[in-house]
């Protein structure tokens, strides 16, 4: 069985957008693939949970105070 790793990043934690993230189809206001946030937008983590089957963490982080979204470590950075 594989163990869940930790995750890098708090809740309450200031982080950015390491990248520009786009609708997934998880927003039905918004087309699939169009943006959402923009690279180096900051954000705060809401809230950290895990992805079931790999095991790694996810993150919600609120960008700008404006859009939730669930992101992986490689989508966020510390600010």
């Amino acid at each position: 069985m594989m163990e869940p790793r930790l995750p890098k990043y708090a809740w309450g934690e200031r982080v950015q957008a390491a990248v520009d993230l786009y609708n997934d189809g998880s927003y039905p206001d918004k087309g699939v693939e169009e943006p959402l946030v923009a690279e180096g937008t900051v954000g705060e983590v809401l809230r950290v949970g895990s992805h079931q089957e790999s095991k790694t963490p996810v993150y919600l982080v609120e960008f700008a105070g404006e859009r939730v979204v669930g992101c992986l470590e490689q989508e966020i950075a510390r600010v």
